[in-house]
């Protein structure tokens, strides 16, 4: 296994954490639970090994990386309106699209309408080379 898979025996120890919603050899989800529970800690000047160890967690089981990522993760998911609520579900993850004026709605299909048309210019040049080829290797066999 690689170095940063879980073990056999480390995954059950997870799987039997309360804080834990599920985990694979290599991912964990946190319950929101204890995302605040770290958060107010970290707040409050915890150490983040200490956290992990008072919910439970091996901190040296998880790894440093894996640590830092869940603070970096944590300090962007605190700013969020949503706060540490799994959003993946319900998000797609794209920006939301702006409603375009009739003008921009336009200047986008001219300008779409133009990049199709050199494609289709340049299929057009394609397909003629080849059939020129074609031409000049069958000329050349008789």
């Amino acid at each position: 296994m690689g170095i940063n898979y879980f073990t056999d025996e480390q995954l059950k120890e997870l799987k039997n954490n309360p804080y834990v919603v599920k985990c694979s050899a290599k991912n964990i989800t946190y319950a929101e639970e204890f995302k605040d529970l770290f958060w107010v800690d970290y707040q409050n000047g915890m150490p983040p090994i200490e956290i992990f160890k008072k919910y439970g967690f091996d901190p040296y089981a998880l790894g440093a990386k894996r640590r830092s990522n869940f603070i970096q993760r944590l300090k962007k998911q605190a700013a969020r309106t949503d706060g540490f609520k799994d959003t993946r579900s319900t998000n797609s993850g794209r920006p939301p699209v702006k409603e375009l004026s009739l003008e921009e709605q336009l200047e986008r299909l001219k300008h779409k309408n133009m990049v199709l048309q050199q494609e289709n210019d340049f299929l057009k040049r394609v397909r003629f080379i080849n059939k020129k080829q074609i031409v000049k290797q069958s000329k050349n066999k008789q």
